[in-house]
């Protein structure tokens, strides 16, 4: 029945009915020519196309077969999809891709262009796009079917950049010399030169199209030439089997999720958060883009992509003339972080900066079961300003790829935004367990099959007489039997076991590294790097400008952070030309270049977007959140984006961040709970993810310096939380007192001051034995003046500065709760979900048998002006718990 048909069972059957139905060509044609006459692409190469499909279409069957006994945990596919293996060969396989979950077949031809490898380069310019074709010596072939895993007999390959590939169909003899001047015109970077002569096609018969006797290699195009093709995706194919069994071994997430990942292939993983990566696409665009206009002396070698981990990590910067390719479902383009990625490259587009990013949205009409409505996705991105429109139809491989390489060329070449509509067909569901019966008429999805674009791709080749219909089902099965056995290997791979072998790679720390950087740091800025810091001081380094607030601490140490990474940038609101709304910023524009300290447009989402990107492709970014408020409307891209990289490439990928909040509560005359607010616990909630909160000038620079080193070195993304009321306060105790003022030390003080993550800070007053108060951030301040009242009634206490409010301190506040056996806990953060729980839990769990008690802000937004104080903890709240507590 028509309203089962997008079971596997249907489709597979479907499929080779169609097949089947497809009368044979008149006459063969060389599948080493264009397919059509007109055609940008050789039979073979659409061969290639084919066999992409094919394999994704056949995991896809797999995946659905591995749920049905319980060992398969993803089914969402890419049935249907895949016309995206064209986009994927218009592209250059160096070019950076983030992948829709349904980009299967792209993934499949991208590992294939890969694996065939710098003897299958038709010339040494990396704007070739390259593909494998069928090997043309039937010894050959029959050896590798014989033994499918010897790749070292591979196909030739044939350019597929269009002008190329037109000129060689109008005078193969141009070819070599076509292959030198693309080399000259476009990039040096290439490392890999080949003769183009030894990959040239063969010379053309008298009649190059057709001939009336099949040409030499029709056997290619047979289960033993699918069997030689391959060899070329099995890779591709073992790795997303075992994401879908969840195996340890699979080679990107390492069994922690099903993504489209590998470091060689330039394929970055992304989560399943709807649109998510489209804002770190703009960031890599912009990212790749600064770093392309950098001179040498601006940027340190070796900055770029870190691939791999640990002292045998290398760096593999993506080319210079790169483009970011990111892909995303119809109806993403309704989502807040779509919306925010596309106005963002167009608002910079606009302002003549450049962003080479090519999005590519796979429309298939359809969110689950919510349908986009009909011409509303063309609408939406032909609407973006600043954004090219290209589309094309999914089913048509070869206007597909004309489409795909000539909007490639023309974000490549102008440096622009574009955006590629590719109109998709979605077969099998959303997943699985989705019934599209319940929701769609057997004529819909009839229409649907009647777009299949695998059976679109084998109606060309047949028609062309590149191929019969039993040909390519023999290819068919022939990969659906490879695919089947490489599904029964995997599963007998591991699994994970533990949950350490789970959060081995979420966020490694390496503390001693993490010194050896800042003691680096010290050593380059007292010696070689002394004379550039005391030109960027203005001659008056910071240590000899007398007690510094913390705003004026942050803003030293900031300076000394540019000096010292110079692939550092600082940008977000506000932060260039004013100098930031409170001053910390000021005159950093001025000493290091509107370049690396810069102005963003009003939008949280693309500001930290940014940062993801531009860390991913080799800077250092400290962007800017203006207020903790504004944070929450943008906090997937921390929670899903950066700190999940790491964790879903084991360490091949990460974004270093440190990200600047200006937040909490009291400050004085200007307020309301969106510039007061005391809301952290998001932040806690994120696995890995370090928050450091700095409450005295002398603690808030050795703490960014380290955030500094510990993104640059562990790739960490820190976020900086800088507390508003403290940022020009001077006094503790009594007016004028300047006691929470500090000098900021020379380089040389560095190392001795060196805070370590996780490390706490603890104040003794009177004999402090009677009492540990533990607090953070403006807690600080009050409960060191609530200590000194209490020193006067002849209490002893120790005042404990968390600092570090992920990972909390643990160590440090055992080991000071049980020294007096009575802890108060003052946070400012809210009762419910503040910091104090994690305090208490923490006691608790290390079997602390003391008293305890806390104080906390109400469960409350803070409201404005005095009624804040109704609120908000206050020292005189925290010297009456104290009392309360001393009194058991």
């Amino acid at each position: 029945m028509l309203s089962d048909v997008t079971t596997p069972q249907d489709l597979d059957d479907r499929f080779r009915e169609t097949l089947a139905a497809l009368p044979a060509a008149e006459r063969r044609r060389d599948p080493a020519h264009p397919v059509t006459d007109d055609a940008p692409l050789t039979g073979a190469q659409v061969l290639d196309l084919f066999d992409a499909q094919v394999t994704s279409r056949q995991l896809d069957l797999a995946g659905r077969w591995l749920r049905s006994f319980g060992e398969g945990f993803y089914t969402i596919g890419s049935a249907g999809h895949e016309g995206n293996a064209a986009v994927a060969a218009a592209l250059r396989p160096t070019d950076p891709a983030l992948l829709h979950y349904r980009s299967g077949a792209f993934y499949c031809l991208r590992a294939a262009q890969v694996a065939a490898g710098p003897t299958l380069a038709t010339d040494s310019a990396p704007s070739a796009v390259r593909a494998r074709t069928v090997d043309l010596d039937q010894d050959a072939v029959r050896a590798r079917t014989a033994d499918p895993d010897q790749d070292a007999v591979r196909a030739r390959t044939v350019d597929l950049d269009q002008d190329a590939v037109r000129a060689r169909i109008a005078d193969p003899d141009q070819d070599a010399d076509r292959a030198r001047t693309a080399g000259s015109e476009r990039s040096a970077d290439s490392e890999s030169t080949v003769d183009s002569a030894s990959t040239r096609d063969p010379e053309p018969t008298a009649d190059p199209q057709v001939s009336d006797s099949e040409p030499p290699g029709t056997e290619s195009t047979s289960a033993t030439g699918a069997a030689n093709g391959f060899a070329a995706y099995a890779d591709a194919a073992r790795d997303v089997l075992r994401g879908m069994a969840a195996s340890s071994l699979e080679p990107i997430a390492g069994g922690r999720h099903k993504v489209f990942g590998r470091a060689d292939l330039a394929i970055v993983p992304t989560t399943s958060t709807i649109a998510s990566h489209l804002p770190r696409a703009v960031g890599m665009g912009l990212a790749v883009e600064r770093l392309r206009r950098m001179d040498s002396a601006g940027r340190r070698t070796g900055a770029g992509v870190r691939v791999g981990s640990g002292a045998g990590a290398t760096h593999a910067p993506w080319p210079p003339d790169a483009i970011v390719v990111c892909s995303f479902g119809d109806a993403s383009v309704n989502h807040a972080s779509a919306t925010a990625a596309f106005n963002t490259a167009g608002w910079y587009d606009h302002a003549g900066l450049r962003i080479p990013v090519l999005f590519v949205c796979e429309d298939n009409g359809l969110g689950i079961s919510v349908r986009s409505p009909e011409g509303w996705v063309e609408a939406t991105l032909r609407a973006k300003p600043g954004i090219r429109y290209f589309s094309a139809d999914g089913a048509d491989p070869v206007r597909t790829y004309e489409v795909a390489a000539e909007a490639a060329a023309w974000v490549r070449r102008n440096r622009r935004p574009a955006v590629l509509h590719l109109r998709t067909v979605r077969l099998m569901g959303h997943a699985g367990a989705d019934a599209e019966s319940a929701y769609r008429s057997p004529a819909e999805l009839a229409e649907d099959l009647d777009r299949d674009p695998v059976a679109a791709t084998a109606r060309l080749l047949v028609d062309a007489g590149v191929a019969t219909g039993e040909e390519l089902l023999a290819r068919y099965d022939e990969t659906g039997w490879q695919v089947r056995r490489l599904a029964e290997e995997v599963l007998g791979e591991p699994k994970l076991a533990s949950a350490a072998d789970v959060v081995s790679a979420l966020a490694p720390r390496r503390p001693v590294r993490v010194a050896r950087a800042v003691a680096d740091a010290a050593a380059r800025a007292s010696g070689p790097g002394a004379g550039a810091r005391a030109e960027a001081f203005g001659g008056k380094p910071p240590e000899l400008a007398g007690p510094m607030t913390l705003a004026q601490s942050i803003n030293a140490a900031l300076a000394d952070g540019m000096l010292d990474h110079p692939q550092m940038a600082l940008f977000g609101e506000d932060v260039a030309a004013k100098g930031g709304v409170y001053g910390v910023t000021k005159g950093l524009r001025d000493r290091f270049g509107a370049a690396r300290v810069f102005d963003t447009l009003l939008d949280e989402t693309s500001v930290l977007g940014l940062g993801l990107g531009a860390g991913l492709a080799g800077m250092l970014p400290v962007p800017e959140i203006q207020y903790l408020a504004y944070l929450h409307n943008a906090e997937d891209q921390l929670r899903g984006e950066a700190a999940t990289m790491r964790f879903f490439s084991q360490g091949a990928f990460r974004n270093p961040m440190v990200v600047r909040v200006a937040g909490l509560a009291y400050q004085e005359g200007f307020g309301g709970h969106f510039h007061n607010d005391n809301s952290v616990a998001v932040l806690r909630d994120v696995p890995g993810l370090v928050v450091a909160v700095p409450a005295r000038p002398d603690d808030a620079a050795p703490m960014l310096r380290t955030c500094l080193a510990s993104a640059a070195v562990d790739g960490s993304v820190c976020v900086f939380l800088e507390p508003i009321a403290l940022y020009h306060t001077r006094d503790l105790y009594t007016d004028g007192d300047g006691e929470w003022l500090a000098g900021y030390p020379e380089p040389g003080g560095w190392v001795a001051g060196h805070v370590p993550i996780g490390r706490a800070r603890v104040y003794r007053v009177g004999s402090a034995d009677d009492l540990t108060i533990i607090t953070f951030g403006n807690g600080v301040r009050m409960s060191l003046r609530a200590a000194a009242v209490l020193a006067e009634e002849g209490v002893g206490t120790r005042v404990v500065d968390l600092r570090w409010l992920a990972p909390l301190p643990v160590a440090d506040i055992i080991r000071e709760s049980s020294a007096t056996g009575r802890v108060l806990v003052v946070d400012e953060t809210r009762r419910s979900g503040g910091v104090g729980e994690g305090v208490i839990a923490a006691l608790v769990d290390a079997g602390y048998v003391g008293a305890a008690r806390r104080v906390a802000a109400v469960d409350s937004f803070v409201p404005l002006g005095p009624a804040a104080r109704h609120v908000l903890v206050s020292a005189e709240a925290i010297t009456d718990g104290a009392r309360t507590l001393l009194a058991r």
